[in-house]
C-alpha cells in the first residue's frame, strides 16, 4: 500500500504507511519534523507507535546533526534468523527439552555468563573497539557495574522486554531459529550517556526544542563524533551478540533433535540505529528508529508477536520510504496497560500450539497486545515481499 497519511504540521511532511496511528505518535512525529535540519521528509511505518525519545517505526534524515535519542538505549536491537535442514514432522511431539536446552545455554533478563562465552580473540577485536571510547569518556564505565567485566560476560546473552529466541516452521515445514536482541547493558550505558551529554552540550537552546530528548550534537563538533564511534561500536556489538546467541542456541538444540545442518545463511539486521545513506539527491544519517533497511533484493526479518506469524522479506527498494520497512507488528497498547487488560489465563489461550512461558510475567508481551500482524504487511506492500512466512512452535522470552 502507498503512504495513507501525511502529517504537515513541522517543516517537513510525514508520510506514515498506515491510518492505525494514535495522538501520542502523531505529537512524537510533529515535534521531529520541526527541527531544522530533517532532510526531505519523515516516514513512519505500518507498526508505529509511541516510544521514549522518539516514535517507534520511524525513519529519520538528518543532514549536520544527530539526535541521539532517536537511536534510543537499545542501539543495534535486531534479528538473526537461519534455516536448518529439519522439516517440521521431524521435531519431537513435546519440545518443552528444547526449549530447556535453549533457557539453560542462553541467559536471559538480566543474567549473563558466569565466564566469557566467546573467543578470546572475539573479545579482543571488541575491546580494541572500546579503548579509545571509554579513555575519551570515561563516564562510561560507571553507569554499569564490573564495567570492564560485564560487557564480555554479556556477549550471548538475551536481554529481556520484547527480545526473544524462536523456533519456527514455514510455509514449506522447514524449521528456522530466529532471535532478537541487541546491544545489552553497555549499549543501555553508552545511549543513556550520550543522550544525558547532548542535552547538556545544547545549554539555554534545549529550552526551545519542541522536547528535550530532541538534542542534538551538530556535525563537526567533537561529542557529534564520539557519538558516531560509539554507536558504531555498539551496532556491531549488538551484531556479533546475536550471531554468539544464535551459535549458542544451536549447540543447546543439537541433543535433542535429529542431526541437522544450517542451509539458510544467516540473515542478521539491525531495526535501532544510524548509519550514512544517500538519499534525496543528499548524503544523510539516517537514523531507523524501530524498522529495518529494505533496499531492492534486500533480505530482512519482521517478526509478529509470540504466538502470531513472522515473515522472511525482501526488500523493494521504496525510496519515499528511504528504502526501509516495519520491524514488526508493533505495540497497540503499553505494557502496564497489557497487564492491567490480560492475565495468564488469556495468555494460555492466545499462545495455544506454542512451547513458551504462559505465566503473569511476561503478560505484557500477550499477543493481544500488539497490533494485527497481517495488517501491518498488507499496508507495506510497495516496500517488501514476502519470502517466508514462519510461525512459532518455541519461544524463549527474557
Amino acid at each position: 500500500m502507498p503512504v495513507k497519511f501525511t502529517l504537515n504540521k513541522g517543516n517537513v511532511p510525514v508520510k506514515i504507511y498506515t491510518d492505525e496511528f494514535d495522538s501520542g505518535s502523531l505529537d512524537q512525529l510533529g515535534a521531529l519534523s520541526q527541527l531544522p535540519f530533517i532532510h526531505s521528509h519523515i516516514a513512519a511505518m505500518p507498526d508505529v507507535h509511541v516510544g521514549i525519545g522518539a516514535t517507534v517505526g520511524s525513519v529519520i534524515p538528518t543532514k549536520g546533526a544527530i539526535i541521539p535519542a532517536a537511536v534510543g538505549v537499545d542501539i543495534g536491537c535486531g534479528m538473526n534468523a537461519i534455516r536448518l535442514s529439519l522439516k517440521a514432522h521431524q521435531l519431537p511431539d513435546s519440545l518443552r527439552q528444547v526449549r530447556s536446552a535453549i533457557e539453560s545455554k542462553v541467559p536471559v533478563g538480566f543474567d549473563s555468563h558466569k565466564y566469557n562465552a566467546v573467543k578470546a580473540s572475539t573479545l579482543k577485536q571488541m575491546d580494541s573497539g572500546l579503548k579509545p571510547i571509554i579513555d575519551k569518556h570515561p563516564g562510561l564505565t560507571k553507569m554499569m557495574k564490573h564495567f570492564h567485566h560485564a560487557w564480555g560476560k554479556q556477549l550471548g546473552t538475551l536481554g529481556g522486554g520484547n527480545h526473544f529466541i524462536e523456533l519456527c516452521i514455514d510455509e514449506s515445514d522447514d524449521v528456522w531459529v530466529m532471535l532478537h536482541s541487541g546491544s545489552r547493558g553497555v549499549g543501555n550505558v553508552i545511549g543513556r550517556y550520550f543522550i544525558s551529554r547532548a542535552q547538556k552540550e545544547m545549554g539555554n537552546l534545549l529550552g526551545r526544542l519542541p522536547h528535550k530528548d530532541l538534542a542534538y550534537f551538530e556535525e563537526g563538533t567533537q561529542y557529534f563524533d564520539d557519538y558516531i564511534e560509539a554507536v558504531g561500536w555498539a551496532q556491531d556489538y549488538a551484531t556479533t551478540n546475536r550471531r554468539e546467541m544464535m551459535r549458542l542456541v544451536l549447540a543447546a538444540i543439537e541433543p535433542h533433535l535429529p542431526p541437522f545442518t544450517t542451509t539458510k545463511e544467516a540473515i542478521n539486521c539491525h531495526h535501532n540505529y544510524v548509519q550514512r545513506e544517500n538519499h534525496f539527491g543528499a548524503e544523510v544519517y539516517l537514523t531507523r528508529k524501530g524498522a529495518i533497511s529494505a533496499y531492492d533484493g534486500e533480505l530482512g526479518i519482521i517478526p509478529g508477536s509470540m504466538g502470531a506469524k513472522s515473515f522472511i522479506v525482501r526488500g523493494l527498494g521504496n525510496e519515499t520510504s528511504f528504502c526501509s520497512c516495519s520491524h514488526g507488528a508493533g505495540r497497540l497498547m503499553s505494557r502496564s496497560k497489557a497487564k492491567k487488560m490480560f492475565n495468564a489465563d488469556d495468555l494460555m489461550k492466545q499462545t495455544d500450539g506454542v512451547e513458551c512461558r504462559k505465566d503473569k510475567g511476561v503478560v505484557d508481551e500477550i499477543p493481544g497486545a500488539y497490533k494485527d500482524i497481517d495488517t501491518v504487511m498488507a499496508n507495506q506492500s510497495d516496500l517488501v515481499e514476502v519470502v517466508h512466512t514462519l510461525k512459532q512452535v518455541v519461544c524463549v522470552k527474557g
